[in-house]
């Protein structure tokens, strides 16, 4: 028998067939029903995590234990990210999914005993379990948000997925107000609001018993989902480490960096700097806007009736430009700081200014993240390699985010040392990335200008087999 050819994922076209040759989908097996389930599971999961941290240092009156803590999760993130890939070959993604939303409730419940009793041990060993399966977690709805849509609906269904994340914020920063509407004062938040983020974390493994397998999956295109992995587990772990050291992952590892590391130091800029009912505001606000500039980058990335090559350049040209006018205009306020040791509350003269700048990094954030996602997808060739790239991305953004939570932990780098650092981050990302970038969509082999695929929806083809028995030329990875 001929040996059947390795079909790159770029074979997927991005333009929208006509609605009468789209295949009909049951609603509970379809893209939109699973993306939405995943949605929920991040709500509930990271979802309520950020709704905590986004209270400034889980709403601890010092950001140095939480800090900590949340650095020893981010360290055991790189470790299970690491091997998450091979846990797929046993459990399935599915599972590794509802695996991964187990650990978040203790890190909820040691916030809250912390935060009411000062017990430290717990907020420890929660940070520990959280770190554990939440590895996996952030693998695996990584690799399900970018292979179960179809490819003209993938911008906005990251946008979708990432705003229940982003709901969980609202909602905890909503709650959190109203029960700190009047403390104009530096300290920590109420602990009643930890309780009720215990019980939302609480309920995602069920969530995640909602999602449909791979193979169950309808999509519009006609074409199956498949997100297995038949290696044994060490040759997985083999291929995602060769993965690792290839020259178009490694370029981009700084410009990773650059955009996570900055959670931390915004975060601490927070909770240094204002008071809890500001921080409240700031919760609640920043959910706000960071969903609002997510859905417009996603409809942005997925309207294909611009190149591929201007939808990623324009993009990225403008991530980054804002991004570095943010930072030194971080740079000058906490410079200032330092001497002044200001706590505003949003009645203070200033605040705006001071207030401002945390919701701009918030939305550089966001723009930053879904945007690597964005970049792993024209990468990846397969779809055992999405489930890689996938492990090795929230790998990466574990180990810098453990990094940036581990200094954030020390007072000097807490107030001033991590906005600098930040800044120059995003300076010496710039050039290695944009040697990745500029190849989306800049020759005419690439899938996204290719006629042939598109001409077969024209012409009425609705057998899905014909577009995966062409073998493509992948650029990017050729040519990076």
């Amino acid at each position: 028998m001929a040996k059947v050819p390795k079909v790159s994922r770029h074979t997927e076209s991005e333009f929208e067939p006509p609605k009468d040759q789209q295949y009909p989908v049951k609603w509970y097996r379809s893209t939109f029903y699973n993306i939405t389930i995943l949605g929920l599971c991040n709500l509930s999961a990271p979802g309520i995590w950020g709704a905590m941290n986004s209270l400034g240092a889980g709403g601890a009156a010092s950001p140095h234990l939480i800090n900590a803590a949340n650095a020893l999760t981010f360290c055991l993130m790189v470790v299970s990210c690491y091997f998450s890939s091979a846990m797929v070959h046993y459990i399935g993604i599915k599972g590794a999914l509802i695996f991964g939303t187990i650990g978040y409730a203790p890190y909820a419940a040691g916030l809250y005993t912390n935060n009411r009793f000062g017990n430290e041990w717990l907020v420890l060993l929660g940070a520990a379990l959280c770190g554990i399966s939440a590895g996996v977690f952030w693998m695996a709805e990584a690799a399900i948000a970018i292979a179960y849509p179809e490819p003209w609906n993938r911008g906005k269904a990251l946008g979708y997925w990432l705003t229940y994340r982003l709901s969980g914020q609202i909602l905890g920063g909503a709650i959190n107000l109203g029960l700190n509407a009047d403390r104009n004062q530096a300290g920590k938040v109420s602990y009643t609001v930890f309780l009720v983020f215990i019980g939302l974390q609480a309920v995602g493994p069920f969530v995640a018993l909602l999602l449909n397998k791979p193979e169950k999956v309808e999509r519009r295109d006609g074409k199956k989902v498949d997100l297995t992995i038949t290696q044994n587990p060490w040759a997985e772990i083999g291929a995602t480490t060769r993965l690792f050291f290839s020259k178009k992952f490694l370029l981009i590892v700084l410009f990773i960096g650059q955009a996570v590391f900055a959670e931390a130091v915004f975060f601490t800029y927070l909770s240094l700097w204002f008071s809890v009912r500001s921080r409240a505001l700031g919760s609640f606000l920043s959910g706000i806007v960071a969903v609002i500039s997510g859905n417009i980058l996603g409809a942005w990335l997925d309207h294909t009736k611009v190149s591929l090559k201007t939808r990623s350049r324009s993009s990225f040209y403008a991530i980054v430009t804002l991004q570095g006018g943010w930072w030194i205009w971080a740079t000058v306020l906490v410079h200032r700081f330092q001497q002044t040791r200001p706590t505003y509350d949003w009645a203070s003269e200033g605040f705006g200014a001071a207030f401002g700048v945390f919701l701009f990094l918030v939305i550089g954030f966001q723009l930053n993240y879904l945007f690597l996602y964005f970049i792993i997808h024209n990468l990846a060739e397969d779809e055992p390699d999405v489930v890689r790239f996938a492990a090795l991305l929230r790998g990466t953004e574990s180990a810098w985010q453990a990094l940036s939570y581990g200094l954030g932990s020390l007072t000097v780098f807490g107030e001033v040392g991590g906005i600098y650092m930040n800044l120059g981050l995003w300076a010496v990302s710039l050039y290695p990335a944009w040697l990745v970038i500029r190849h989306f969509g800049a020759n005419k082999g690439h899938l996204e200008e290719g006629e042939e695929v598109r001409a077969g929806h024209i012409a009425g083809s609705n057998d899905a087999s014909s577009v995966e028995e062409k073998q493509p030329v992948n650029v990017d990875s050729k040519h990076i």
